[in-house]
């Protein structure tokens, strides 16, 4: 059983990255109704929390159906990210996660996100404060290293331990890799076999299908699968991956019914919360997965995603329902 101090999070659980404009709470919520175990916030500057940045503050928005979450802050000044673990606190939520990972260029031209990997005693240091700051657990989530000649992920993760990490999330590149090849989860099992570890080892990048979550567990050993780009607009992957690891056998994929429901709900959801702009215009990354694999479906996407009006686009998911009822997806 896995735990991120004093939190019991499952066997093998299945966490929810991090996303900019994509872990939102409608979305955390529908991927927690699928068998998230822990899902995390969109990262949030902590710069933009001190200056009561009204987009930041927007992002600490967390529900008690969706617990355990983590909120994930990111920066590389000790007093701002200090007097953002403050704020962050009044939020409640379960855990506070550190994004040391984040591979943006404007993110890392301030030397925070996967940016402080090219000072990895600031990292160490910024984190032990922030650990002696709270008393909620703290967790980090991070890359191998800079580039492959500066990949000390072992001794990074055991300093990190060190010094009160509850919990590590590993995403299998470099930050100069930003998201091209193939993740290497290698050293990531390097970093749980080492006799010294004794907190979690999640790995992250390229866990797009059950046998590879499979494979992070078995093979590489590892204590938990982080959970990105392959949830978005498909939240069924999480329950997809407990009905692998359960039976060794694929769940059959949502129906079309199923699909337009969950649509309709996350335009909803998202509009309650951010209003009828932003709630239509941040839900249509999602559409072409939601309803990938239906045939000629160009004329009905276009719609969805160019529309700024959301009763044009629930009427398109209305035109889908009534178009493709009964279709098969493969």
């Amino acid at each position: 059983m896995a735990k991120i101090g004093n939190i019991d999070v499952g066997e093998f659980p299945l966490l929810l990255a991090p996303m900019e404009d994509v872990s939102d709470p409608p979305f955390r919520a529908l991927c927690k109704e699928q068998g998230a175990d822990v899902v995390y916030t969109e990262f949030i500057s902590s710069e933009g929390l001190i200056r009561d940045a009204a987009k930041s503050m927007m992002k600490l928005d967390i529900y008690e159906k969706e617990r355990p979450v983590g909120i994930q802050i990111f920066g590389a000044n000790l007093e701002s990210m200090l007097q953002s673990i403050e704020i962050v606190e009044k939020s409640g939520p379960d855990i506070i996660d550190i994004n040391f990972g984040c591979p943006v260029k404007k993110v890392v031209s301030k030397g925070a996100g996967a940016g402080i990997l090219k000072d990895i005693d600031l990292m160490v240091s910024l984190t032990k404060a922030m650990v002696e700051h709270t008393n909620l657990p703290v967790t980090v989530k991070t890359r191998l290293g800079w580039d492959t000649d500066s990949i000390k992920i072992v001794e990074v993760a055991e300093r990190l331990q060190d010094v009160g990490c509850a919990a590590i999330s590993i995403h299998g590149r470099t930050r100069v890799q930003m998201y091209k090849g193939n993740a290497d989860w290698a050293p990531i099992s390097r970093v749980k076999e080492n006799p010294r570890m004794h907190i979690p080892v999640f790995g992250n990048g390229d866990v797009d299908t059950p046998e590879k979550a499979m494979e992070m567990r078995d093979k590489y050993g590892l204590d938990g699968a982080m959970i990105g780009r392959a949830s978005i607009g498909y939240p069924w992957f999480f329950r997809e991956v407990k009905h692998f690891f359960e039976t060794g056998q694929h769940l059959g994929p949502p129906t079309l019914e199923e699909r337009v429901d969950a649509a309709r709900r996350h335009l909803q959801m998202a509009i309650d919360w951010k209003g009828e702009k932003l709630g239509v215009f941040e839900t249509r990354r999602h559409y072409t997965n939601y309803f990938k694999g239906i045939p000629h479906f160009k004329e009905y996407r276009m719609k969805m995603v160019t529309s700024d009006h959301s009763v044009d686009v629930f009427e398109a998911f209305n035109e889908v329902e009534r178009e493709f009822s009964g279709f098969e997806f493969a």
